[in-house]
């Protein structure tokens, strides 16, 4: 512990006298410690993605869900303490509950995004309290036939202040991630855990901000990215856990879902061929370089 931050990390209310609350970047550090977790924004859809890390043989494969389902139409999947995860999936369906209760129809996921961004946020003001050791990334697909029509909602104007906004868009995919700090931002691909760097590199490779990749391809591209983040714990075994929210025309019919097990095994495959391609290629390329290195020296 640096001298700055002696005694300043006792309570959760308390600043430092350089702004920061040590409590906080304690429970991101909880965060890194977890299995990588991914979210790909595609054109028609939502995929989500966790590498479980498998600590036990004795553990049953396909139980301990890491991805769960808020409602319907939304998953969660988050990195770092599982039971603040479970406790964080608890108090996201009370709220779309307690929404669908009061406007009569599904929560879209940025307001639930608000909501559990200002829950998490709550957790960082008490002395009595502590911060959320996960990190969550929460997907979607607000559907337009299940929105007020022209987003218009009630007996309101029909514009300006309180009416619809001109050129507005209604319902498509949606994907959020939440911090311990309780900041939130809207995504096309988000990553969070121990290998989130890589993830996130090979996240900005697909341009997703254009909106071409389709949901089968974000399928192939979160395994793939997921084995890609594991290298660096390539020593221990993993499960791969995926599910999908597509349009109301594609695969789930607006639902959340787990990927099939038929395409999630076929994506697996893929991902383990292009990381056996890439380790190929740096070896044809490092044996190239000791060629050209031996050449030099006899000369």
């Amino acid at each position: 512990m640096t001298s700055i931050g002696t005694g300043y990390d006792l309570s959760n209310s308390v600043f430092s006298p350089d702004g920061r609350n040590f409590q906080v970047e304690y429970a991101v550090k909880a965060v890194e410690n977890g299995g990588t977790a991914i979210g790909i924004r595609c054109k028609d859809g939502v995929v989500l993605a966790v590498e479980k890390i498998i600590t036990s043989k004795l553990l049953k494969p396909g139980a301990n869900k890491r991805i769960a389902t808020v409602d319907r139409h939304i998953g969660i999947v988050s990195a770092g303490l599982v039971p603040d995860g479970r406790h964080f999936v608890s108090r996201a369906r009370d709220e779309a509950s307690s929404w669908r209760g009061v406007y009569k129809g599904p929560i879209p996921t940025s307001a639930l995004s608000n909501r559990l961004g200002s829950y998490v946020q709550a957790y960082t003001l008490y002395s009595s309290v502590r911060p959320f050791g996960v990190t969550a990334i929460v997907g979607g697909w607000d559907s337009e036939s299940e929105l007020a029509v022209d987003g218009q909602v009630g007996s309101g104007p029909k514009s300006g202040s309180g009416g619809k906004v001109e050129g507005a868009k209604t319902g498509g995919p949606g994907l959020y991630m939440i911090e311990p700090s309780g900041l939130y931002w809207g995504y096309y691909g988000a990553a969070t855990g121990k290998g989130r760097q890589a993830a996130k590199a090979e996240l900005e490779k697909l341009d997703l901000s254009s909106g071409t990749l389709s949901l089968l391809d974000g399928v192939k591209e979160a395994a793939r990215i997921i084995y890609v983040a594991h290298e660096d714990s390539k020593d221990k075994d993993f499960e791969l856990e995926m599910t999908w929210i597509s349009s109301l025309d594609g695969p789930t019919k607006g639902r959340h879902e787990e990927v099939p097990k038929e395409l999630r095994d076929e994506a697996e495959r893929a991902a383990k061929r292009a990381l056996e391609g890439e380790d190929e290629e740096e070896d044809a390329t490092k044996a190239e370089g000791d060629a050209g290195e031996n050449e030099r020296m006899e000369e």
